[in-house]
């Protein structure tokens, strides 16, 4: 979203851009991270195809680092826009990790997008008539969730490490400040069940394929329990983007936490190379995204029509 948001308004404020991606279709997050059931990919088709009558060139199975190389890429190119977003996944380090049945969120959700979208005839992590367990509370859990009674799960179970917050403000959490409140999502209301203050310990299986999860709930006596379950779903959140290859061809500097480090126009250490959403703000929101595509782009074309280069390619 922060790419093809920047390229939309570079492109209305006349430069000749090129978008590249490296999945079969445009979308990122949106079209392989979200469920159809929370946002419909003919939105985002839609948008595309208007992208792309106004004179936005689109290229797939763009493997940027390889081919193109980075450093082809700004050789070839006025300016160059980073939005690889932060999709390096925040790992669960205990015994068992490397059992079969075990999940990252988003090889999940993406192989079933693909499915969904006529990419694929079938997904590989299928849950029909499995006990799921999904570890993490958020966004990402519950599109999961949702996904998971879609296939048919004989049971789905979403456990978060900190405590159920109330179900009202509490008097150290007043309006403005965002309300630190119990909710549920569209796909907790259609069914599964939810868990809090339960720190998972180890996990245990039979001729390498995973049966149990075992851990400790943390507002009480620590004992450990035992949950049964023949797929867990890591939900735990990202740290960051994949920034190894980013940083060899280019030199751009990194922030402490690994995401880009930018300026106050969005501009990394490398001229010319600007940086928006999650590869420089790490895991956030889509319309951050968006509102930052559509700020880098100002200050783009600023760097394109005040520089000496005589082209206009970004």
């Amino acid at each position: 979203p922060g790419g093809l948001a920047a390229a939309a308004r570079l492109n209305r404020l006349g430069h000749t851009v090129t978008v590249f991606e490296a999945a079969a279709r445009p979308g990122g997050l949106m079209r392989y991270g979200i469920p159809d059931f929370k946002l419909g990919k003919d939105v985002l088709d839609r948008r595309l195809a208007v992208l792309v009558a106004e004179g936005v060139e689109i290229k797939c199975h763009a493997d940027v680092g390889r081919s193109p190389t980075w450093d082809a890429l700004r050789r070839s190119h006025d300016a160059v826009v980073i939005a690889t977003g932060a999709a390096r996944p925040r790992e669960l380090a205990v015994p068992g990790r490397d059992l079969r049945g075990v999940v990252l969120a988003m090889d999940y959700l993406t192989a079933q997008n693909r499915v969904v979208g006529g990419e694929a005839e079938a997904t590989p992590f299928s849950v029909r008539g499995q006990r799921v367990v999904i570890l993490g509370g958020g966004d990402t859990g519950s599109d999961c969730l949702g996904t998971a009674l879609r296939q048919g799960a004989a049971s789905v179970t979403q456990i978060e490490l900190m405590p159920a917050p109330p179900a009202a403000r509490a008097a150290t959490n007043p309006w403005p400040s965002w309300p630190l409140v119990f909710r549920t999502s569209s796909s907790q209301e259609e069914g599964g069940a939810r868990e809090f203050a339960f720190r998972t310990t180890a996990l245990e299986g039979e001729g390498g394929q995973l049966t149990a999860l075992r851990g400790v709930r943390v507002d009480g006596d620590g004992a450990e329990i035992k949950i049964p379950v023949d797929t867990l779903i890591l939900a735990l959140g990202f740290t960051g983007p994949e920034t190894a290859t980013l940083v060899e061809q280019t030199g751009v500097q990194l922030a402490p936490n690994g995401t880009v480090r930018v300026t106050s126009q969005f501009e990394t250490s490398v001229t010319g190379v600007f940086c928006v959403g999650d590869a420089k703000r790490g895991a956030s929101l889509v319309v951050w995204a968006i509102a930052e595509g559509r700020d880098a782009a100002v200050h783009v074309d600023r760097y394109l029509t005040t520089s000496s280069r005589s082209g206009r390619r970004a």
